[in-house]
């Protein structure tokens, strides 16, 4: 047995040299060292010497395994050493290069449109009011003088969710909850602005779309206040040069009404493509509060007065940006977005 075991401890220390990677040394402690190692099973079989012999043989195995756990130690040691030296070479950082910089984000130009028309009118004394999205028949039509039956329904093509439930088509419920929330005739001054939803789609007009929407009603308020308000506006967000010019229209919340138009940003009113070579941009619309709606939310149009407009975010941006396809807006495309 003593000679068996000097010939395995020197099999051992040849394979164990001879390892030129982690993987390698560990089949060799498995093959000497482990439970079915050549070595164990040495010590196994002790037991079938006889009690002179036993004690001196115990004591050479374990001496002899005790010194090829040391020498695996010091290969491990030494290969995991080269493993890592290996990967700190591979990852090594160069810092003479130059920093990365961070990517920074900035405002969507829909959002900083929509901010712009809110500054204004804040400006201007107006409150900023909100509202849900999710609405009622009632406020989205009935109290704006919308009836079930009203032709004019069939121009906003809704999202219905029961007969009785919609995404909001415009963003005048707000107008309609705002007037109920207040005193019988207590003046108001108030944009609201927010998403609205029609299930068109196509280069001009998307399934959601913002709007910002405004109402005043105070005693002695008149189409005169109105014209000028809108004037002021249009100029701050178009330029001082920017005409203006109102044509008679119908809204059914609104009597008289008018639709709005600019000078064309584009050519300066000579006449172009995006014009249609006529030198006026439609941009928003506008009229007087219909004494139907005053009445219906609690307020007497013999005692007070009222104005309303409405604008397309979208529609302004598009003018601002020249920007040809709403879609843009939506798309999420990076190499559009990194131009604002």
């Amino acid at each position: 047995m003593e000679e068996l075991l000097k010939s395995l401890k020197a099999q051992a220390a040849e394979l164990i040299q001879k390892a030129t990677d982690l993987q390698a040394l560990q089949d060799a402690r498995v093959k000497f060292l482990g439970k079915k190692g050549e070595v164990t099973a040495l010590l196994k079989g002790l037991g079938k010497l006889s009690a002179e012999e036993r004690p001196r043989m115990g004591a050479l195995v374990n001496t002899v395994r005790q010194e090829l756990e040391a020498m695996i130690d010091d290969v491990q040691a030494k290969l995991e050493a080269e493993v890592l030296a290996a990967k700190l070479g591979a990852e090594e950082i160069d810092i003479t290069l130059p920093g990365r910089a961070t990517r920074q984000g900035h405002v969507h130009p829909l959002t900083a449109v929509n901010d712009e028309i809110e500054r204004f009118f804040m400006k201007m004394g107006y409150t900023v009011a909100e509202g849900p999205e999710i609405e009622s028949d009632y406020f989205n039509f009935e109290c704006l003088n919308l009836p079930a039956d009203h032709p004019a329904r069939d121009m906003q093509d809704s999202f219905y969710i029961t007969d009785s439930v919609l995404l909001r088509t415009h963003t005048s419920p707000i107008q309609a909850r705002t007037l109920q929330s207040q005193e019988p005739n207590s003046p108001v001054r108030m944009i609201a602005p927010g998403k609205v939803y029609r299930w068109d789609y196509d280069a001009t007009h998307s399934p959601v779309f913002h709007q910002v929407e405004g109402l005043v009603v105070d005693k002695g308020i008149t189409f005169a206040d109105l014209k000028g308000t809108l004037e002021l506006f249009l100029r701050h967000m178009f330029g001082e040069e920017t005409k203006v010019r109102f044509r008679t229209s119908f809204f059914p919340f609104t009597e008289p009404s008018a639709e709005v138009d600019i000078s064309c940003c584009m050519c300066g009113g000579e006449g172009c493509r995006v014009c249609s070579h006529t030198g006026w941009l439609e941009i928003l619309g506008c009229g007087m509060v219909h004494p139907n709606v005053l009445t219906m939310n609690g307020y007497d149009p013999n005692e007070v007065q009222g104005f309303a407009f409405g604008m397309g975010v979208e529609r302004i941006a598009m003018l601002l940006y020249g920007i040809g396809d709403l879609r843009l807006f939506y798309d999420n495309d990076m190499r559009f977005l990194k131009q604002f």
